[in-house]
């Protein structure tokens, strides 16, 4: 019988990486809610982390913790958004961001590492979450935040940050994108592949958004989306972006950010399942974790 267990973990709120480089103790305290959900028997098991996207947790997201419970792993959903009183950031992408769930998550990691059911610990998000699940593997994160993950499985990823310390946790990584995503376009991966150690890209040609649930096809009209533009973090810690003709624009604070998604006008995105490869990712998905975490 699959049981649940709901514990609190420490963490903090930092607007942006550069607020986890430069100065993550001043940053506002917090305490997240997670849920901790374990198979029949003793273990020790191995166990995903997973993180919502920016319309919170959906029923896709269930159907793939169902999958890997059945399979005999335990799962942590962590609940960023509700934990601060957020349901959705798809207009803003400002009150809950990908630097205060990376935070989140490796406060939970280190509380589930201490517990003796638990063996070797994954990551797994969706869009927002995948973004976190992403950059969880940049070894400056793990320098400050704790521990690598045995695995890392971001679902459509925002790939758009450009560390300028090339370093990398060399822990296996499987991202799952469509090449008809206009939210978090399938390029800002595929430039980014060359610099991770032990990642996979599979791409479903076709897919979109959230190609993984049973949406019908709709059109977002408020989501913040990207396009081409990257944002790049000196080592120093500071994040930057390049507006036009080599004109960079500090990237650091939420004013800032708030004024460049102005500027750009980058609203509008698509959702849509897409049955092949929503039965492919359901399958892959649970077999990179059989593999990485047993």
């Amino acid at each position: 019988m699959l049981m649940v267990e709901r514990f609190q973990v420490q963490s903090r709120s930092p607007f942006e990486i550069h607020h986890i480089l430069t100065g993550l103790e001043k940053t506002p305290e917090t305490t997240v809610e997670a849920e901790l959900f374990l198979p029949e028997g003793e273990g020790p098991f191995g166990c995903v982390i997973a993180l919502h996207g920016s319309i919170g947790w959906a029923s896709h997201h269930q159907d793939h913790v169902d999958g890997w419970l059945d399979a005999g792993l335990a799962v942590c959903k962590v609940h960023s958004f509700t934990s601060r009183s957020v349901d959705s950031t798809v207009d803003d992408q400002l009150s809950v961001t990908h630097s205060m769930m990376l935070v989140d998550v490796f406060r939970t990691r280190s509380v589930l590492e201490q517990d003796p059911r638990i063996g070797k610990i994954g990551i797994a998000g969706w869009s927002l979450g995948g973004t976190v699940a992403l950059y969880s593997a940049w070894a400056p994160m793990i320098d400050l935040l704790g521990t690598p993950f045995d695995a890392h499985l971001p679902f459509y990823p925002a790939a758009h940050l450009r560390p300028e310390v090339q370093n990398w946790s060399d822990s296996p990584m499987l991202i799952l994108h469509g090449d008809a995503d206009d939210w978090t376009p399938v390029h800002f991966v595929e430039e980014l592949m060359p610099q991770l150690p032990n990642a996979t890209l599979h791409v479903y040609p076709g897919a979109h958004h959230s190609f993984d649930s049973e949406k019908e096809f709709t059109l977002l009209p408020k989501a913040v989306r990207l396009k081409k533009r990257t944002v790049t973090i000196n080592k120093n810690g500071n994040m930057s972006g390049e507006l036009f003709l080599g004109i960079r624009l500090p990237l650091n604070q939420r004013w800032q950010r708030r004024w460049v998604i102005r500027i750009l006008r980058n609203r509008g995105a698509h959702v849509e399942g897409n049955p092949a490869a929503r039965a492919d990712s359901l399958v892959r998905a649970r077999a990179f974790f059989m593999e990485q975490l047993c």
